[in-house]
Parts: C-alpha cells; structure tokens; sequence
C-alpha cells in the first residue's frame, strides 16, 4: 500500500511541475498623478523590497515603475531587471540615503516613480515582478 501511495505522489508531483507556475504580469498603468521622481541609488542602507504598483513605458527601451516608498529626502530605491525574450522582471529595493542616516526623517509615504533602461526593446513582452520564468 504504501508503494502505491508513494507512487501516486511521484506521479502529482510530476503532472503539478515543479515550481515554475505563471507569474502575475504587472499592471500597465498611467504614471500616477503627482509621482515624485526618484533617480536610481545602488548605494541605500538596509535594502529591503518594495512593492510594484504598476508600470508604464517611457520609450522602446525603457520602462517606468511606479510605487510607495518613503520621502527622496531621506529614501531612495534601486531597480534590477532581467530579461527574457518573453518577459521582463523586475525588482525595486528601497533604503535609506547613505547621507540621511544620522538624520530625522519624516515617516510619510510618497509614490514614486523610477525609469529602468531595457537591453532590448520591450515589444510586446511582459512585465512581471520578480524574475521571469
């Protein structure tokens, strides 16, 4: 019996996959009305994810993410991309400025906005958060 049990969950496990479910594209959306413009910042303390509300294209090779971070006084955040030839993922890591470390910061949130340059055009590929499948 137990042969049998175990054979049977071999079996789901392989008709399941093994992991690589679709991944949820982003929404494309406007630039949100009011978005403060952050400019790219590999240098932030204490990295930590931030979540993508949606994007939108700023040209054939470039794309805009739109979020929720802290004010650009004292936050900054930082955009990986990788690309396949079907999709485009994203990640936005958000910190504190290296120079607002030893400084009072207001605790208010903003949404922001960041450009990312794309290797290649997007075209029609997809835009999902975190890497593409």
């Amino acid at each position: 019996m137990r042969l049998i049990v175990l054979l049977a969950c071999s079996v789901l496990a392989v008709a399941c996959g093994s992991g690589s479910h679709d991944i949820e594209p982003l929404p494309e959306i406007a630039v949100p009305q009011g978005a403060t413009e952050f400019t790219a910042r590999p240098d932030i303390v204490d990295p930590h994810p931030v979540q993508i509300q949606g994007w939108s294209r700023a040209g054939d090779d470039r794309i805009a993410l739109h979020f929720e971070t802290g004010t650009p006084e004292c936050y900054g955040v930082h955009a990986t991309i990788t690309e396949t030839t079907d999709a485009v993922g994203v990640t936005v890591l958000g910190g504190t400025l290296p120079e607002a470390q030893d400084r009072m910061c207001i605790m208010i949130a903003v949404t922001g906005t960041l450009e990312v340059p794309l290797e290649s055009p997007l075209g029609d590929r997809v835009v999902t958060a975190g890497e593409p499948h």
